[in-house]
C-alpha cells in the first residue's frame, strides 16, 4: 500500500493532468451583480460556485476549502494586498464569515462594519487542495451609502371603489441580521402582513403587503411607505410616497338653474350639472318631471332653453362614466304668470273634508232638532197640569 505522502503525490501529478486537459477552466461562481449597503451596518453576498472537475474532483467536509474574496482585480499571487478576506485565516482585513457550507458548494459571505472604503467590485476564489480557482468574468459591485434607498410601492391590479386591493411595499435587506422595518401611512385603517423573502438574485428583501378596499373620498390622497433600517445605535431611514388613484361611479351629483329666481315666459334659462368621477363623466342627461313621471328632454353638461308655458316643473340631470351613474336632486323652475297645475288629490282631500263636515253638520243639527223638540214637548206637558 502507498504511503500517504505518494498518495497526495499521485493526486498532485493526476490533477495536473486534468488541469491541463480541460486548459485551466476557471471556477464558475454565481452572485449578484451589485449590493446596495449601508454604512455602519452589514452586507450578505449570496455566492455559490460550480466544479468544473466534478467528475474527477468533490468537495467534501474532510478536505479544508477555503472561501476568498479579492477586492479590486481577481489577481491573486501577483495583488496579494488585495486580498480582503480568506476563511482559512484567522486575522483578515475585514470582519467576515462565510455562512454557506462549503462542501455544498454555498460560498455565501457576510462582511461587518461595512465603511465607504468598501465601495469596489470583488472577485471570489477557491483555496483547495489538490487546486485552487478564481471565476474572474464574475465580480459584485458594493456601493455603500449613508442613507437607505427608498423602498418600492406597488399596486396589485386596478384601484376601484368598492374593490379590495393591495399595497406592496419592498425594501433592500442587505444586511439580513438586521432587516428594515417597515410602516404605513394610509387615509384608512389597516393591518400590514410583513416579511423577509428572498429575490431571485438570492438577495434578501422586506415585503410589507396591506389589504383594504377603497372609497371615493380616498382619490387623489398621498400614501407612505418608511423603511427604518438599524444601525449600531441608531436607525436612518427612507420613504416613498405616492398619490391613489381610484376609479369611481360619478358623486356629488347636482343640478343648477339660472337665473334661480322665477324667469318670464320667453327668457333664457340655463342649466348646469356638475359631478364628480374618475375617469371623468362621459355622458350627461337632462329630465323634466311632467304628470309626475320624468321625461328625457337634453343631453349635455350645459342646457340652455327659452322659456315658454310648458317649461316649468321639476328637472334634474343624471352623470354617466364607465363605472355608474350619478342622480342630482330635483330643482324646480318657477315661470312668472304660470298657473301651476293642482295635483288632482288635492281636491280629492278637500272633497272628502267637505263631506265629512257636511256629515258632522247633519248631525249636529239633527242633535239640536231633537233636543229642542224634547224640550218642547216638556213645556206643554208642564202647562196642561
Amino acid at each position: 500500500m502507498a504511503c500517504p505522502e505518494n498518495m497526495f503525490f499521485l493526486i498532485g501529478l493526476f490533477m495536473s493532468g486534468v488541469l491541463a486537459c480541460f486548459g485551466q477552466r476557471g471556477l464558475i461562481a454565481t452572485m449578484p451583480d451589485r449590493l446596495d449597503v449601508l454604512t455602519g451596518s452589514c452586507v450578505q453576498i449570496p455566492c455559490a460556485f460550480d466544479n468544473p472537475y466534478q467528475y474527477v474532483y468533490s468537495f467534501d467536509s474532510t478536505i479544508l476549502t477555503s472561501g476568498v474574496w479579492i477586492k479590486e482585480s481577481p489577481q491573486f499571487a501577483q495583488s496579494p494586498n488585495n486580498v480582503v478576506f480568506n476563511s482559512g485565516k484567522k486575522v483578515n482585513r475585514y470582519q467576515g464569515k462565510i455562512t454557506g457550507n462549503m462542501s455544498q458548494q454555498n460560498c455565501t459571505t457576510v462582511f461587518f462594519n461595512v465603511t465607504t472604503s468598501y465601495s469596489d467590485k470583488y472577485f471570489f476564489r477557491i483555496e483547495s487542495q489538490p487546486f485552487r480557482l478564481t471565476y474572474p468574468e464574475k465580480y459584485v459591485e458594493i456601493v455603500v451609502m449613508d442613507l437607505p434607498p427608498s423602498p418600492i410601492i406597488t399596486v396589485s391590479g386596478e384601484v376601484q371603489e368598492g374593490t379590495p386591493v393591495s399595497l406592496n411595499c419592498s425594501a433592500v435587506a442587505p444586511c439580513p441580521e438586521h432587516p428594515p422595518e417597515l410602516a404605513w401611512t394610509l387615509p384608512t385603517q389597516f393591518t400590514p402582513e410583513n416579511q423577509l423573502q428572498e429575490n431571485p438574485d438570492q438577495t434578501k428583501s422586506v415585503l410589507s403587503t396591506v389589504t383594504f378596499t377603497p372609497s371615493y373620498l380616498h382619490h387623489e390622497k398621498n400614501i407612505t411607505c418608511t423603511a427604518v433600517y438599524p444601525v449600531g445605535t441608531s436607525n436612518k431611514t427612507a420613504e416613498h410616497t405616492m398619490m391613489l388613484h381610484v376609479s369611481f361611479s360619478p358623486k356629488d351629483t347636482s343640478a343648477s338653474i339660472s337665473p334661480a329666481d322665477p324667469v318670464l315666459v320667453g327668457s333664457c334659462v340655463n342649466l348646469t350639472c356638475s359631478s364628480t368621477a374618475n375617469p371623468p363623466v362621459t355622458n350627461f342627461t337632462w329630465f323634466q318631471i311632467s304628470g309626475g313621471k320624468p321625461t328625457q328632454v337634453a343631453s349635455g353638461q350645459s342646457y340652455t332653453l327659452n322659456v315658454t308655458v310648458g317649461d316649468g316643473g321639476l328637472y334634474y340631470c343624471e352623470a354617466r362614466n364607465s363605472h355608474g351613474r350619478g342622480k342630482s336632486e330635483e330643482e324646480k323652475l318657477a315661470i312668472i304668470g304660470q298657473e301651476e297645475p293642482v295635483n288632482p288629490k288635492v281636491y280629492e282631500i278637500i272633497g272628502k273634508t267637505l263631506a265629512l263636515l257636511f256629515l258632522f253638520s247633519l248631525i249636529v243639527f239633527f242633535a239640536w232638532r231633537r233636543r229642542t223638540s224634547r224640550l218642547s214637548n216638556g213645556f206643554e206637558m208642564t202647562d196642561r197640569s
